[in-house]
């Protein structure tokens, strides 16, 4: 078996618990769950511009995406926040761009933006990161407010702008995008949402956008942020990879521009176990929807009659951030979606034949939720205990929201949810830490492993503010095995492949997803939780056009393992 273990697992063992310490990752007195670092020590000192605005133009109250990926390949990663540059309605004093901050491997970061080229000029929402030329290299796009980018990583530290010459075009308001080889063709394909038609830049009154306001309102704010259901809705796109940085959009052929939304969140995951990636997409004032992927060639729209499209009261909502994951591990992919205040998250039990179920109410998600607005949100295993929990960043995106709703706050708390067994997701914000008991204006939501110690950490932002690195302090101190996919066969990233993991005879499965969150990119790696015991063994199953099923038995614990696809050559 050819299993690469790099050099920096063995820092970790020595100098880690040095940069854990650097990290605030050890707290004094009770040990927090996580543990925020400020800007005076972690170097990340971004601020977000949102371009406020006294005429309220909605796209202001948005952004704004966060990735967390390892640019050069260093061992580190690194973090990209998207910012609100020019646009028809905002022109700021100085050039705004993305922000990439590299990961200095002892506890800081270093703002490298101009140096790798990171310059484009947009007003930017969203960010997916994926290697779609297979050179080993994670490439990143940048959606936005009537621009996009495609960035290609030159392996030298630096990228170059490529969207003129991909064929992928500009949206009108680029939200959520995702990279997967939706027809398993061994190229990574990319599905770009679209939010609704705000081509005219309309400015709203207080009627338009709530039905009314107080005279002290209609006195003192002329115009109010438009209420999204007044806008028309739009079709998303998807392009297919055609090689050599070449893209076709086939968003007529396979069906996906014959639904118009008004989309937020998108995942890619596999709802019924073909073997094909489906999407789950939601949306704003409109149904969401559920493209269930039909052979890599058609997608078909489900999400109504799935029991995804509406709440449990057959109503449309707010719908913001996504996620997908097995949360109560019986081997099919649940789904779950932010809303806003009052509707509450959703978290929707995959009960097989392409049918769900509302489990928000029962599991403790809608009782976790009410009264927030959810943006960024994910299942990930905080603890290593094999089971998926759930964090959420909230905000409500009207910042006059207080003077017309008592008991909603424009700045609202984050939220980190327990998965008990697979039954309830148990509210234990009080534990988490600090950082836990104040309010922001939360937006995007990533999760990775910034200090390589095996326990996923958070880094969120908020629109029109600061970003936010919480540090797990890897208080359970359960067992864990990190993994490196490479695919050869299969697509570079080995997105839709299937992790299956046995713990004292338990079988544990995650389907590595693509997407999620708010605007978001999530750290590539995946770190399986063990509790106190070892894995007995892992398989990795590779998506199609692979037909490979690597096995490892009695791997080594508490490392990250890069495997590529096929070179299992024997058990150990």
């Amino acid at each position: 078996m050819i299993i690469h273990i790099s050099l920096r697992n063995a820092w970790f063992f020595f100098v880690g618990p040095l940069m854990a310490a650097a990290l605030g990752a050890i707290p004094a007195g009770p040990k927090s769950i996580f543990r925020e670092i400020p800007p005076s020590q972690s170097g990340i000192t971004w601020v977000h511009h949102n371009g406020f605005s006294q005429q309220r133009y909605l796209p202001e109250t948005t952004g704004a995406g966060v990735a967390i990926f390892d640019y050069n390949n260093d061992g580190w990663p690194d973090i990209l926040f998207v910012d609100s540059g020019s646009s028809a309605f905002f022109a700021p004093d100085t050039q705004l761009h993305p922000v990439l901050y590299r990961n200095n491997g002892d506890g800081t970061f270093t703002d490298v933006s101009v140096q790798a080229g990171l310059t484009a000029d947009l007003f930017g929402q969203g960010v997916a990161v994926a290697d779609y030329d297979g050179d080993g290299y994670e490439d990143v796009f940048i959606t936005g407010f009537g621009k996009c980018v495609l960035y290609h990583n030159n392996g030298n530290g630096t990228f170059t702008d490529v969207t003129s010459a991909s064929g992928i075009t500009p949206p009108q308001w680029g939200s959520s995008a995702v990279w997967f080889d939706f027809d398993n063709d061994g190229k990574l394909d990319l599905f770009v949402g679209e939010f609704a038609d705000y081509s005219n830049l309309k400015i709203c009154s207080a009627a338009e956008s709530y039905g009314g306001g107080t005279p002290d309102e209609a006195l003192t704010q002329k115009a109010f942020y438009c209420n999204p259901k007044i806008l028309k809705p739009r079709p998303s796109r998807l392009y297919r990879n055609l090689g050599n940085g070449k893209f076709a959009d086939v968003s007529a052929s396979t069906g996906i521009s014959s639904q118009a939304g008004k989309l937020w969140g998108a995942v890619a995951t596999d709802i019924n176990a073909d073997g094909f990636l489906d999407l789950f997409v939601s949306n704003d004032t409109v149904p969401n929807f559920l493209w269930v992927n039909h052979g890599g060639k058609q997608f078909e729209e489900i999400g109504v009659e799935a029991g995804v499209g509406y709440s449990s009261e057959g109503s449309s909502r707010s719908g913001m951030g996504v996620d997908a994951g097995d949360f109560d591990q019986d081997g099919r992919q649940d789904l779950v979606v932010g809303n806003i205040d009052t509707q509450t998250a959703s978290l929707y039990r995959n009960i097989g034949q392409e049918m769900f179920d509302d489990a928000n109410l029962r599991t403790g998600v809608s009782q976790a939720t009410r009264m927030l607005s959810s943006w960024g949100l994910r299942f990930f295993d905080y603890d290593n205990d094999g089971w998926p929990d759930l964090i959420v960043c909230n905000g409500h995106p009207d910042d006059s929201v207080e003077s017309r709703n008592p008991g909603i706050t424009y700045r609202q708390p984050i939220v980190l949810m327990h998965n008990i067994g697979g039954k309830k997701m148990e509210n234990i914000a009080h534990l988490a830490g600090e950082a836990f008991s104040k309010k922001y204006s939360g937006r995007g939501l990533a999760v990775g492993d910034l200090n390589n110690d095996g326990y996923p950490d958070v880094v969120f932002t908020e629109n029109g503010g600061p970003a936010h690195v919480l540090m797990n302090t890897a208080g359970s101190g359960n067992n864990w095995l990190g993994l490196r996919l490479r695919g050869k066969v299969a697509n570079p990233e080995g997105t839709g492949a299937l992790m299956r993991w046995s713990v004292g005879g338990r079988v544990f499965t995650r389907l590595k997803t693509a997407g999620g969150s708010y605007l978001s990119s999530q750290d590539p790696r995946e770190i399986l939780g063990a509790g106190k015991a070892q894995i007995d063994w892992v398989e990795i199953k590779w998506p199609l056009p692979s037909h490979r099923l690597d096995r490892i038995v009695k791997p080594d614990m508490n490392r990250y393992m890069t495997i590529t696809e096929g070179q299992v050559t024997a058990s150990k």
